[in-house]
């Protein structure tokens, strides 16, 4: 365990981050090209570079804390940060073609820098030891996600979008930033772990406490797109720019989890029970409105926003069995449970508006259900990769989405929660309908006006089918990653 108070090696792929980002972001101040091929390259290398020396410091059992304990470095912080960076190249490369089809890129390369400063955000809130390195973390990639989404400064849509997010954005890091100010006035601490202990000494002070767990909670809903804090999610997913949506909807997730872990489960696990009922109705309620107002959806990207809802809501049933079992063991398989759902949602999530991307084109949006019918006979690979898609959002076997959904169950029932799993069972049930409504288009509906075949580069296919792949391999044999789940969770986290 290294343990120097200024130990700036620890911190490498952040540092190493904000300086590529800067030279691309210079790079791209000098390149003329209205493609922005350099730029992109760029930023897909950095990606790589980030990626290979995060997998070398978790091979090397890199840990410890630097900057006073405002930054932790562990095996959840080394395999979050991978997962982001894989999540972010695929975005990029999935939204290429789209975003220079719409000129998104044509008067400079802001579209990835900015991703890259999402990024770096979203590295800081995975790593965060402190509330302040939390903050300062949400405020990184929110402020970067909010121009993203008013990149095109001429589509209506996407201006109103921006605006919605912006406004309730700003609301939520308020929310947030003021439940923190209460457990400092609580605990007179800022710091995590020295909150936990303050804490579990019984010196803390009761109300303001609760109070401050409230509003925290509160935040860390919104960010993660959980009912009833989700008004902004099928909006601004439906009016952001798709390859957009799809850096809103995928990373960024991963980061918000990580900071609930680590408020949640790292710094207020001692008064679990005040924070645990929360968390039993954002579950409840995410899954109800999610599953019930997707059917209504004809948009695609909309029903895919109540869609992400509902999924978030087998996310905190996870918490909350971890909470309730309150047992080591037991606790960390849940809370592993959660990593991995989280993890296979991401993956999922890739494939399905990876799938809208590579079907749209110069003039035409792939964006309502309608758009689908007759997919299998344009193109029988993307088909498929829908269906696979589908079908592991519906926890169809074999899929990784089957085995997600158990993992969670098989939480909830040791934990003795057997009404609120049979709850989460009938409201999938209810997600099958439409689920199972989209591969119906693509394979046995006509296509609307004549059949056109869909061909995209050889980079972009063969992404989309590992995405594929690994969709229904992860379902096949999960043990693997499961374990690594529930590894880091319980080498890093102390509950």
């Amino acid at each position: 365990m290294m343990q120097n108070s200024f130990d700036f090696a620890l911190a490498t792929p952040e540092i190493l981050l904000l300086i590529l980002a800067a030279v691309t972001l210079l790079a791209d101040a000098f390149n003329k090209s209205e493609s922005r091929h350099l730029t992109f390259t760029a930023s897909i290398v950095s990606i790589l570079i980030l990626t290979a020396v995060s997998f070398w410091q978790w091979s090397e059992g890199v840990q410890g804390s630097s900057f006073g304990g405002l930054y932790v470095v562990d095996s959840l912080s080394h395999f979050l940060k991978i997962v982001s960076y894989l999540a972010v190249g695929a975005t990029l490369i999935y939204g290429r073609e789209y975003s220079e089809a719409r000129d998104m890129v044509k008067n400079g390369g802001e579209l990835y820098s900015l991703t890259l400063f999402a990024l770096l955000g979203q590295m800081v809130m995975i790593s965060a030891g402190s509330m302040l390195t939390v903050y300062l973390g949400v405020e990184l990639m929110s402020f970067a996600l909010y121009a993203l989404v008013a990149l095109r400064r001429d589509d209506i849509k996407a201006t109103e979008a921006a605006m919605k997010y912006f406004v309730l954005g700003a609301l939520a890091s308020g929310v947030l930033l003021y439940g923190m100010s209460m457990i400092y006035g609580a605990t007179g601490q800022l710091d995590l772990t020295q909150i936990a202990q303050v804490i579990g000494s019984g010196k803390a002070e009761r109300l303001p406490l609760v109070f401050g767990v409230v509003f925290i909670v509160a935040g860390l809903a919104f960010k993660l797109a959980a009912a009833p804090f989700h008004m902004w999610t099928p909006d601004v997913y439906q009016g952001a720019p798709t390859s957009v949506t799809l850096i809103l909807g995928a990373a960024p997730k991963l980061a918000a989890f990580a900071i609930t872990l680590r408020l949640l489960i790292e710094g207020l696990h001692g008064i679990a029970v005040d924070w645990q009922p929360m968390l039993l109705i954002l579950a409840v309620l995410s899954l109800a409105i999610g599953n019930i107002a997707a059917i209504a959806q004809s948009n695609f990207k909309r029903m895919l926003a109540y869609s992400t809802i509902s999924h978030m809501g087998f996310v905190f049933l996870a918490l909350l069995s971890g909470v309730i079992a309150n047992q080591p063991v037991a606790a960390g398989e849940a809370y592993g449970a959660s990593l991995y759902y989280m993890v296979i949602y991401v993956l999922t999530t890739l494939a399905t508006f990876g799938l809208i991307l590579l079907l749209s084109r110069k003039g035409f949006e792939c964006e309502e259900i309608s758009d689908l019918k007759g997919l299998n006979r344009r193109n029988p690979i993307l088909a498929g990769i829908l269906l696979l898609s589908m079908f592991s959002l519906t926890g169809i076997p074999p899929m990784a989405g089957f085995y997600a959904k158990l993992a969670v169950l098989q939480a909830l029932v040791g934990s003795g929660q057997i009404a609120i799993a049979v709850v989460a069972v009938l409201f999938s049930l209810i997600g099958a309908f439409y689920y199972l409504r989209i591969v119906k288009m693509a394979y046995f509906d006509e296509p609307e006006g004549e059949v056109e075949p869909i061909n995209n580069g050889i980079i972009t296919n063969g992404l989309m089918s590992v995405n594929g792949l690994l969709i229904i391999g992860l379902g096949i044999l999960p043990g693997g990653l499961m374990a690594v789940c529930v590894n880091v969770i319980r080498e890093s986290l102390k509950f």
